[in-house]
């Protein structure tokens, strides 16, 4: 992860996060459309981010999806990780963090945001802990407190998902099960 705050200022907020917020294309995705001979948009998505996501939920923090789009391969993606907390097709994406909140009441210091182009800002602007993917526009990664290692689509929320349960203090107990015979 790089650093765009002090180390010490991130992993203290960090620390408090209980919901992760996410935006799919560009984060969850690579933020390539495919279409279809009949029009239909396929998406692909990271199994790493998959496991990660799970990680999250086993160990008490939260996952919820924040959308520009909408898409039916995002809903089906979303139901097998069991993400309930999702709002789509919403390109006022601050409007969208407030009704999921009226949902999920979270303080926005412990919501920890993924995000890649200008809609984010408005969400990346309110909340504890934004964090930008390597290719995202400039202006997400000067508002953002850190970047991922990877890129989005290929592992950038398994970076995230890791560095939370590290930060607190989680990440050993949550693999602890994959080591056992």
């Amino acid at each position: 992860m790089k650093y765009y705050d002090t180390a010490d200022e991130v992993l203290k907020r960090a620390e408090t996060i209980t919901l992760l917020l996410l935006d799919v294309d560009g984060v969850l995705t690579t933020g390539q459309l495919f279409y279809g001979e009949h029009g239909e948009v396929m998406k692909a998505f990271n199994t790493l981010d998959g496991q990660g996501i799970k990680l999250l939920q086993q160990n008490g923090i939260h996952v919820g999806i924040i959308s520009g789009r909408k898409s039916a391969a995002l809903e089906r993606r979303a139901a097998a990780l069991g993400i309930n907390l999702i709002a789509q097709g919403r390109e006022d994406k601050s409007n969208a963090l407030d009704e999921l909140l009226q949902t999920y009441p979270c303080p926005l210091d412990q919501i920890a945001y993924v995000g890649d182009d200008l809609p984010d800002l408005l969400v990346m602007r309110r909340i504890g802990l934004p964090i930008a993917v390597p290719n995202a526009h400039e202006s997400v990664h000067h508002c953002a407190a850190l970047c991922t290692t990877r890129a989005g689509g290929e592992g950038a929320v398994r970076d995230v998902a890791d560095f939370l349960l590290r930060a607190q203090s989680k990440y050993e107990q949550a693999v602890a099960t994959f080591y056992e015979s």
